[in-house]
């Protein structure tokens, strides 16, 4: 399937309690923005990515981006503004890229691959140890937040309906085995992707990764 990726802009708001909703207000006319937002949503989505959403103070978001909470309020309205920014980017930044990378294939297995392998060279090292965003807040955060279960479940769908559709371009073009039954081995595919992400985050080596995502490949034959 299509990814669809915007640009997203994040308004300045007041602050505000958990109980008042978030409503945008206009800038001072000729007040400039004191900070870089894509720096600062850059080092939130790091912080919660290592820490998790419960786990992460504003303290902890004061010191990832740089800003004091004061003006961290003043442009996210509080810790679960700037998570939803975060989540979004990370989505936003991540579909770009496997996007760039699919481009380049022509084959539908072949796509699959590189979808195997974009999850595998993420669940390894540095980057396997601050972990998935969308997998740890499906774990501690969708079933208190019907806003943030909705955006999970949105970005898990598009993603399975994408690996739907390369296996059925698979089985037309003869790179996919035409007895495996399409929409359960996509979302087999889908646990195998997000059970990556998950078991990265205890360590693990890009030889470990690569191999299972290369042994992935073998359920479409």
């Amino acid at each position: 399937m299509g990814l669809l990726i915007r640009k997203r802009t994040f308004p300045i708001i007041p602050p505000m309690t958990s109980e008042s909703p978030s409503q945008p207000v206009a800038r001072s006319p000729g007040r400039p923005r004191e900070f870089d937002m894509q720096t600062v949503v850059d080092g939130a989505e790091r912080v919660f990515r290592e820490r998790g959403y419960h786990a992460t103070s504003v303290g902890d978001l004061s010191e990832a981006t740089g800003l004091t909470a004061g003006s961290l309020y003043k442009a996210f309205g509080d810790k679960r503004g700037v998570f939803l920014a975060a989540f979004d980017h990370y989505v936003t930044t991540r579909n770009a890229e496997l996007r760039h990378r699919l481009d380049k294939q022509s084959k539908a297995s072949e796509k699959i691959r590189v979808i195997l392998l974009f999850y595998a060279e993420s669940s390894h090292g540095t980057e396997g140890r601050r972990g998935c965003l969308v997998v740890s807040s499906a774990t501690a955060l969708a079933t208190f937040d019907d806003e943030i279960a909705t955006r999970i479940e949105t970005t898990m769908r598009r993603t399975e309906e994408m690996l739907r559709e390369l296996l059925q371009q698979g089985q037309k073009d003869g790179s996919v085995a035409p007895q495996i039954h399409v929409p359960a081995m996509a979302r087999t595919l889908l646990a195998l992707l997000h059970g990556f992400r998950l078991i990265g985050k205890s360590g693990r080596t890009q030889r470990d990764m690569l191999a299972a995502a290369e042994e992935a490949m073998r359920l479409l034959r």
